[in-house]
């Protein structure tokens, strides 16, 4: 039995690969884009190998592990055969062994691109004079002739002509695509000697010199065994193929899926439309859907060990890393694939209860795969009153404790069940218990990169803020029809005017969601200025302005009189009570707060203020 190392460090030669390559003895793993080499970078390469300058190490995956399993094509050029499995696959290497297969070893023209992208067929040559002289730049040795030998000119007329192995030779063009035909080169070496002389002397010093470097080149091979987990095949991927596209879990499972002839890639597009028709879902990715299965389908391995009797200790555990989604049977996505659909879809009704409406507001995008997952679980009861409030409070600490900003997958495996067990009469979840807001942290949140501060945003629209101008409550509906976003209440204009502090104009606790009619009011105008054209214009009472204004809890006399500092100073109280009510514990006192954002010099511009 095999132990210690995954991989082995050899070498093989050049013919040896392309012959495996043809007999579809190696292969590519389906997940590897295709073969997008130009004219000039298979020139490159051919002259690095007949001078027999290193290419690079090609490495090769073995097949026949069960748990690593791909759908398969052979390198393009060669014919598919269902039939053939391949011994080997390719993870780095696909450009040169496609290029160096299929203009020395195919027989047929190399389908490439020029310098404008445009496809184009052409064969290689080596022209021998060039080869043979030691000062020559030997790139300029490898001549590139269209498909039928012959170069015209702009009007369609043949200029040059290389069409028959007498043409070829006469212009000591050798053709590329013959080097290992050992039948064909013998025939060309004929006619190419029949004059003797000088030629007959040439090819004797580029047979000695210039054929052997190509037909006995060594390609370095770096070769992973069978027992090569999937996660390090994906990470061995992503580190070598620098110049491809990256490999996503995502993209790993649709190959291994694929072997059992699902089409993930087409599954996920399908449920995507469903779950994007919600702006607030607009940037989930396929990853998260997958973390969500992941959880649930390790959650029910781990219930059925405990009912067993297994120690809980010892059980598995819930999680979705991501070697936990690379081992992802297509079994469990099946099983699983539907009911989180309908999880998230949920988590989309839950969202908007909390005003969240749109993607950009979402505190953290992470936040919904362990959301989606619990209400995948509980079903109808989550839309019971004291279960969603509970659910409510553990989503506002995960917020305004700010815990999803890091790594999170562990934080998910935690929650999900612990979530559960709370509305099942357990204890509070970590989540809840570990959650933490430093009153000082109001004073920091001045922008959309912190997930506080959009929290903060959303919950005082949640909790009854009414647009200014209007007076209704701002609903799903209102949010989009009036443009509400984030606005100054002491704009900006007047702050700096006024030699207003601009950390203090900026900050969270001087904004509030505002429409943009109703901001276009405002302006850059004083308090009591806006507040008397609002009142006017809508036909707004003293007494109902006052209750709109306490509705976002704001201190309506403050604002009237244009006190800023007295205004900054009830409202810190007051959003602190808020965040307190949502998390249902109370802000921590005397902290000195970290990870702040940046700290302003001079008033930032937000929004289109």
């Amino acid at each position: 039995m095999r132990t210690g190392t995954t991989f082995d460090s050899t070498k093989m030669q050049l013919s040896d690969i392309l012959k495996d390559i043809q007999s579809k003895k190696i292969q590519l793993p389906d997940f590897q884009r295709g073969w997008v080499w130009d004219d000039n970078h298979v020139k490159s390469l051919l002259a690095s190998v007949c001078v027999s300058f290193p290419i690079g190490a090609v490495m090769l995956l073995a097949t026949g592990n069960p748990d690593v399993r791909f759908l398969t094509r052979p390198i393009k050029g060669v014919e598919k055969d269902p039939n053939i499995e391949p011994e080997w696959l390719i993870l780095d290497g696909q450009q040169r062994l496609t290029a160096l297969y299929q203009s020395l070893f195919s027989g047929q023209p190399v389908i490439t691109t020029d310098t404008r992208n445009n496809t184009i067929e052409r064969f290689y040559y080596l022209h021998i004079p060039t080869a043979l002289d030691p000062n020559a730049d030997q790139e300029d040795s490898i001549i590139s002739l269209p498909a039928d030998k012959k170069i015209k000119n702009f009007r369609g007329e043949v200029i040059e002509d290389y069409s028959t192995t007498e043409l070829e030779c006469a212009a000591d063009l050798f053709p590329l695509r013959i080097v290992f035909n050992f039948e064909k080169f013998m025939v060309w070496q004929s006619v190419y000697n029949a004059n003797g002389g000088e030629r007959m002397q040439n090819w004797l010093e580029f047979g000695k010199n210039i054929v052997p470097r190509i037909s006995g080149y060594n390609i370095p091979l770096i070769k992973l065994f069978k027992e090569t987990p999937k996660e390090a095949v994906c990470q061995v991927f992503e580190k070598v193929n620098t110049g491809g596209v990256t490999l996503t879990v995502f993209e790993l499972l649709t190959a291994t899926f694929a072997a059992d002839n699902f089409n993930l890639r087409e599954d996920w597009n399908e449920r995507v439309k469903i779950l994007k028709q919600y702006k607030v879902l607009k940037t989930l990715q396929s990853d998260d859907f997958l973390q969500a299965i992941s959880l649930l389908a390790s959650r029910k391995r781990r219930l059925e060990a405990v009912k067993t009797g297994l120690d809980p200790k010892k059980a598995p555990a819930i999680t979705c890393k991501r070697k936990d989604l690379l081992k992802m049977e297509l079994s469990e996505y099946k099983e699983w694939a539907d009911a989180v659909t309908q999880g998230f879809l949920k988590a989309v009704k839950f969202i908007h209860l909390q005003r969240i409406f749109e993607a950009r507001d979402l505190p953290y995008r992470t936040q919904l795969i362990p959301l989606a997952s619990i209400l995948t679980v509980l079903g109808e009861k989550a839309d019971n009153d004291g279960v969603r409030s509970k659910i409510a409070q553990w989503y506002w600490c995960g917020v305004f404790g700010e815990i999803y900003g890091g790594t999170t997958e562990t934080r998910f495996g935690k929650d999900v069940p612990e979530v559960i067990n709370w509305i099942e009469g357990g204890d509070e979840p970590d989540t809840i218990t570990d959650a933490n807001f430093s009153p000082n942290r109001l004073h920091s949140l001045r922008t959309r990169n912190s997930a506080a501060y959009k929290g903060l945003y959303a919950l005082l629209i949640k909790d009854g803020g009414l647009d200014f101008r209007t007076g209704e409550e701002i609903t799903h509906q209102l949010y989009f029809d009036e443009s509400i976003d984030i606005h100054h209440i002491f704009p900006q204009k007047y702050c700096k005017e006024n030699g207003i502090d601009a950390k203090q104009c900026d900050c969270v606790i001087n904004k509030t969601g505002i429409s943009s009619k109703t901001n276009r009011i405002i302006g850059g105008n004083a308090p009591s200025i806006y507040l008397d054209r609002l009142k006017k214009r809508a036909g707004i009472a003293d007494d109902r302005m006052k209750q709109i204004l306490n509705s976002h809890v704001i201190d309506s006399d403050s604002l009237i009189s244009d006190d800023f500092e007295e205004f900054y100073k009830n409202r810190e109280k007051s959003l602190l009570l808020r965040i307190e009510k949502a998390m249902g514990k109370p802000v921590l006192t005397g902290v000195i707060e970290e990870n702040l954002e940046p700290e302003i010099t001079d008033y930032q511009i937000e929004d289109d203020e």
